[in-house]
């Protein structure tokens, strides 16, 4: 490693050791950086003044310029007033906005760790998060700060922004001369980003400077291919690496703009893309489906690329966006391990019903429980190496994820003979009943062919006779009539009678983290609110 910059060497010091990393691939010329890299100021630099880099859905516009200037003003507030030395981590909450967005950058032009949360996370997840990673400083946006005041941390001096109190950090003095980015490593720590797992101790990933640059530099450059005329906008939150990569950093890499929505709820996407002629799109498949019934009223002719990640993207999905849109979904997964998105497929490439193909500058394969490829057409686990690599903060979780050099993610693939590669199911989703492997998504998928049903989620339950049987919790669209028996029907008519399901439940809605990702261990759990007795 490189000789680090961090005053604080927390980060560093809790690093995996050694041999339990995984193998770093650096085949593209481009991922081969310089040791001494600020990745916010390579962020920053390039596009002239007056481009514009962020707007919000009021209007509002902010130039690089301007952006380059409120970043310098923040990072010398946080070094000057704040005390904030290379190293110290910093944790970053409020809705997405520009001023979130340069928090960040100034936290990481500082040479300091950026831990950013969600808005909705509660008092006792933000301690949870504090304490792992020794957190003692943060920003909080003035509307988010009950959640955090009442989560009570010992030593954690908060600082508001946007507010009308003296000492908030947009109303203190500040040097209004540039600040020079302070010269990390490229494998300095640059941010610490918590898994949004529904259960269980949250795990810190870190990730290294070069690493926010590696994955502009592959899936973004490579595969989504911005123009420097694109405006990006999504929902994703920019506590998620998804949001994160999306609307900051794959923008600004491009020097391009983005669109920071603070509530972008399928609803407010559509006139927002509509009234500020967005061309990129990221977004989960959920929202792309819940968007169809009423893209027809919108012009959203600006649009030329659509990004599908964060769950499994249901080839019926796709193909109804794209009658009509006329628009292909990238589809891609990613992970919060690995920053962004490693296997995607854009363009004339594009397979419904495919992830893609290892993303430029990444491996991948399908392997078994013990480490060994599997022949293409046989699912195992999906394993992945590339420029970005797990490495946990202190969690002895890290010797599961990481496996003789290879990222296994907890995902059930199929890598078929041309080289592309199907998603089946999370591993611990597949449902074994009476002896048949029944992939959950596979009966999603043809849950959501029938016309009425807007979302669809299966999960296997345990049964005395066959171990487990298949349960599918449906939403129709509305005024549509609940007759499982029919939808039971339906799904017999497109797959083999023992994927169908055995009960149906319909609810008004399917249970979800803020990140917007399917909370199936609710819907494993009996007595699931708001639905009607399966049938």
């Amino acid at each position: 490693m490189i000789s680090s910059a961090h005053v604080d060497t927390f980060a560093r010091d809790h690093l995996p050791p050694a041999e339990q990393w995984p193998e770093l691939r650096l085949d593209l010329p481009e991922l081969r950086y310089p040791d001494r890299l600020n990745c916010a100021a390579e962020l920053l630099a390039g596009p002239p003044d007056d481009r514009p880099a962020f707007r919000t859905g009021a209007g509002t516009v902010w130039t690089y310029g301007e952006l380059r200037a409120r970043v310098d003003r923040i990072a010398h507030l946080l070094t000057g007033d704040l005390g904030v030395v290379p190293g110290n981590r910093v944790l970053l909450r409020g809705p997405t906005t520009p001023w979130l967005a340069a928090c960040w950058l100034a936290v990481l032009k500082a040479g300091a760790v950026a831990v950013t949360v969600l808005a909705q996370q509660r008092p006792h997840e933000l301690r949870q998060i504090c304490r792992i990673a020794r957190v003692r400083h943060a920003l909080c946006d003035v509307r988010a700060l009950g959640g955090l005041a009442d989560a009570r941390i010992p030593g954690l001096r908060i600082t508001a922004f946007g507010g009308e109190a003296r000492d908030d950090l947009l109303r203190r003095p500040a040097p209004g001369t540039p600040y020079p980015a302070l010269a990390t490593a490229a494998d300095d720590v640059a941010l610490i980003a918590f898994t949004s797992g529904t259960t269980g101790r949250p795990k810190g990933c870190m990730h290294f400077h070069r690493d926010v640059l590696a994955v502009a530099d592959t899936f973004s450059e490579r595969v989504l291919k911005p123009r420097r005329d694109d405006l990006f906008a999504g929902s994703p939150p920019l506590g998620f690496t998804f949001g994160l990569g999306g609307l900051v950093v794959f923008p600004l890499r491009a020097g391009a703009g983005a669109l920071l929505l603070e509530r972008a709820t399928p609803a407010r996407l559509l006139p927002a893309i509509a009234e500020h002629r967005v061309s990129v799109l990221f977004t989960a498949p959920t929202a792309y489906r819940a968007m169809l019934g009423e893209v027809d009223a919108y012009d959203i002719s600006s649009l030329r690329r659509c990004v599908s990640a964060g769950e499994n993207l249901p080839a019926a999905t796709w193909r109804a966006w794209h009658e009509r849109t006329g628009l292909r979904l990238i589809n891609g997964i990613g992970a919060t391990e690995l920053l962004h998105i490693f296997i995607s497929a854009a363009d004339d490439d594009i397979r419904p019903g495919t992830t893609g193909v290892a993303v430029p500058g990444w491996q991948a394969r399908v392997q078994d429980r013990n480490g060994a490829p599997v022949p293409d057409g046989k699912p195992g686990l999906l394993a992945v190496r590339g420029p970005v690599g797990c490495r946990y903060l202190a969690d002895p979780r890290q010797r599961e994820y990481v496996r003789d050099g290879w990222n296994v993610t907890g995902d059930t693939y199929v890598r078929e003979p041309d080289g592309y590669f199907r998603y089946v199911a999370r591993a611990d989703d597949m449902i074994v009943s009476a002896g048949y492997n029944i992939a959950g998504p596979e009966v999603e998928d043809a849950l959501l062919r029938h016309p009425d049903v807007v979302e669809a989620a299966v999960v296997g339950r345990p049964d005395e006779a066959r171990g487990r049987i298949v349960v599918a919790y449906a939403v129709l669209r509305e005024g549509a009539e609940r007759d499982a028996e029919a939808l039971r029907a339906f799904v017999m008519s497109e797959l083999a009678p023992y994927k169908c399901p055995r009960e149906i439940v319909f609810l008004d809605a399917l249970p979800r983290t803020a990140t917007g990702k399917l909370q199936r261990f609710k819907l494993r759990a009996d007595g699931v609110p708001g639905g009607e007795p399966p049938r």
